[in-house]
């Protein structure tokens, strides 16, 4: 549907498990529901069915090994 998902990161001295959808055509932000873990740095992917497979990433110095998948239909998380 032409919109970006931004998820977790690091701000305000604490790392984030947040995501927010952005719409280009409207330029509007709106949040969506929040990941099972908090992460930085990881890798996000598009799947064949639209859901985005979230994957790896930090938490302070410890590198993760988990993964997530976010399902846009009903904007929940899965842990894999």
């Amino acid at each position: 549907d032409g919109k970006v998902l931004v998820t977790g990161g690091y701000g305000d001295s604490h790392w984030l498990n947040s995501a927010e959808l952005y719409d280009p055509s409207t330029e509007t932000w709106t949040t969506t529901g929040s990941m099972n873990n908090t992460r930085s740095e990881h890798t996000s992917s598009v799947l064949a069915n639209g859901n985005v497979l979230v994957t790896g990433g930090h938490v302070s110095i410890d590198s993760l090994a988990s993964a997530e998948v976010y399902d846009p239909s009903t904007e929940t998380w899965t842990a894999t």
